[in-house]
């Protein structure tokens, strides 16, 4: 008897996650059999949870906060990325062997690539705020593309530890250094909670910035935050954080279901009616 793949996605909370919207979006788009659904795990459980995995039926999900450090330290194996950032957030079991991989990487590339194509041709100066897992995970990415990472970080020690984990290519600045580091800019990216709904606005002064830099933001909740909003008026080029989230998505979806799916308007357009309904 054949089963269906079954995959998930674990946090605490986890209610709001729209994982299942996007993965359930490709499964009945290519016609497949499978499941994917929210799990919630509590910090004192998810080591039993990761332990347990590769006896448990599913064959691997996605890890969301705050687990992500607890499955990189529990995954028997580990992706390059994964590696570099301390962080899992893709599960797949091979061999019986519980695998963990970091998409989130690749996932702020891919977005990039497909919104603002040619963005990476002549690399450069980038300023990335926030020293989280997130900003890990895109200084990764820009470092591999040949780009200069400039870490900023309200509370610097953080930026420091982060650049000294990613090594060459990026290095920590106080965040005084910001307008003289926007001035030679390529591209700005905010991976901080500043501005996302319910949290404090992020204050900055983008006049520094060169007229051709490129202004993103991994917030999506906002869709156009107030950063994005603040860029568009200057007349800058600028890309929201959604298209991370469903590209993040792709690799993940290809293991366990075996088909590569794609980031279409149909598929953004389920996650917009989804947040419009939320408010």
């Amino acid at each position: 008897m054949t089963h269906s793949p079954r995959a998930f996605v674990i946090g605490w909370p986890i209610a709001h996650s729209r994982s299942p919207l996007i993965h359930g979006h490709w499964l009945a788009e290519h016609g497949l059999a499978g499941s994917y659904e929210r799990i919630a795990v509590a910090p004192d459980s998810i080591d039993a949870f990761l332990r347990d995995l590769p006896t448990s039926g599913f064959v691997g999900g996605n890890v969301t906060v705050p687990h992500k450090e607890a499955a990189f330290r529990i995954a028997a194996e580990r992706d390059a990325v994964a590696t570099a950032t301390g962080a899992v957030n893709t599960l797949w079991i091979d061999g019986g062997r519980l695998c963990g991989g970091n998409t989130d990487g690749p996932g702020f590339l891919a977005n990039l690539d497909a919104e603002s194509p040619g963005w990476d041709r002549s690399p450069g100066p980038v300023v990335v705020l926030g020293a989280g897992g997130a900003a890990s995970a895109v200084a990764w990415g820009l470092a591999a593309r040949g780009f200069a990472v400039r870490l900023v970080n309200r509370t610097a020690a953080r930026a420091e530890a982060l650049a000294a984990r990613l090594g060459s290519g990026v290095a920590a600045h106080p965040w005084a250094d910001l307008p003289k580091l926007l001035s030679e800019a390529r591209l700005l990216v905010n991976t901080t909670s500043l501005g996302m709904v319910g949290k404090e606005p992020l204050d900055l002064d983008l006049a520094p910035l060169p007229r051709d830099a490129l202004v993103t933001d991994i917030v999506y909740v906002p869709l156009e935050t107030p950063l994005l909003a603040a860029a568009r008026a200057r007349g800058l080029a600028t890309v929201d954080g959604l298209g991370m989230l469903l590209h993040q998505a792709v690799p993940g979806f290809e293991r366990w279901f075996g088909v590569r799916p794609a980031v279409t308007p149909a598929l953004r357009a389920v996650i917009l009616a989804d947040m419009a309904r939320a408010g």
